[in-house]
């Protein structure tokens, strides 16, 4: 698998497995343990997906070494905040039943963001988190935030595939070495997208499919991406992309998809309190 460092150091899978909206009836778990014999070793999830639990006992039913095993989670808005925030990782902890999380995100960009972050940095000193970063942070949001941080984030986790390709934040985030991170890499399975002549072309060229074109760009353009499915056939599709690689001039044609548009927009008026009110977390 190929990794990417990030900033403090720590290494990451370019490839993690997303279990959003993935259910916690059973399906989390018996997903996540598909993604390990897929070969994946990277897993995203989060507080407001309501699926840690399943994530963490895939994780200790797998036999595989904590140590090879990358597990992303989130921080929700509602544990926002230097004193709450304490008790939402001590939560994510507990509901993971693991020593420590790799990458420890705040989720969504509104609320006491810098409180939450200096309960994040502690945590990271004390080994609970080994890496620390943002998520749906646009421009303006990680400048009017970020730089009341002591420390700069890792990553900052976006929508973002060949339809968004983020250039502007990656100016930004290039600056500090930020990584940046993908969801919905497949554009939530965009047909516009899957079947654009630019990217079938190509996979009928490597004899792979449109999302392995796409997620392939991404990782070569240096991004961390996180596919999401529980179909097992696609779940192993999804991490078939490192035996081919493609050429430069194959890499600008799909920037030129680029609309500089997203299906999210974070910095809506009232998106903050509407997305707290959708997910009540409890201590």
């Amino acid at each position: 698998m190929e990794t990417v460092t990030l900033n403090d150091g720590i290494k990451i899978p370019a490839i993690g497995f997303g279990v959003f909206m993935i259910p916690a009836d059973g399906s989390t778990y018996k997903a996540v343990r598909e993604a390990f014999d897929a070969g994946y070793r990277h897993i995203d999830t989060a507080t407001a997906y309501f699926n840690e639990e399943e994530v963490g006992k895939a994780v200790r039913d797998s036999g595989i070494p904590r140590g090879e095993i990358f597990i992303t989670s989130k921080l929700w808005l509602s544990h926002y905040g230097y004193e709450r925030a304490k008790i939402g990782i001590e939560r994510s902890l507990r509901k993971l039943g693991l020593d420590y999380i790799d990458l420890y995100l705040i989720h969504q960009p509104y609320g006491d963001v810098p409180g939450a972050w200096k309960a994040m940095e502690e945590a990271k000193s004390e080994g609970k988190l080994r890496s620390i970063g943002v998520s749906n942070m646009t421009p303006k949001i990680w400048n009017e935030f970020v730089p009341q941080f002591s420390s700069l984030p890792s990553v900052n986790q976006v929508e973002c595939n060949p339809f968004s390709q983020q250039k502007e934040l990656r100016t930004i985030l290039d600056k500090n070495n930020v990584k940046l991170e993908c969801w919905y890499p497949l554009g939530h399975g965009n047909a516009e997208l899957l079947n654009n002549s630019v990217i079938t072309e190509l996979a009928q060229k490597y004899g792979k499919d449109a999302g392995q074109i796409i997620l392939r760009f991404e990782v070569q353009e240096g991004f961390i991406t996180l596919p999401k499915s529980s179909n097992p056939e696609r779940i192993k599709s999804n991490i078939d992309i490192l035996d081919f690689a493609l050429t430069e001039q194959e890499m600008e044609f799909i920037r030129t998809l680029d609309t500089g548009k997203t299906s999210h927009d974070p910095e809506a008026p009232g998106i903050g309190e509407s997305l707290l009110n959708a997910f009540v977390v409890e201590d």
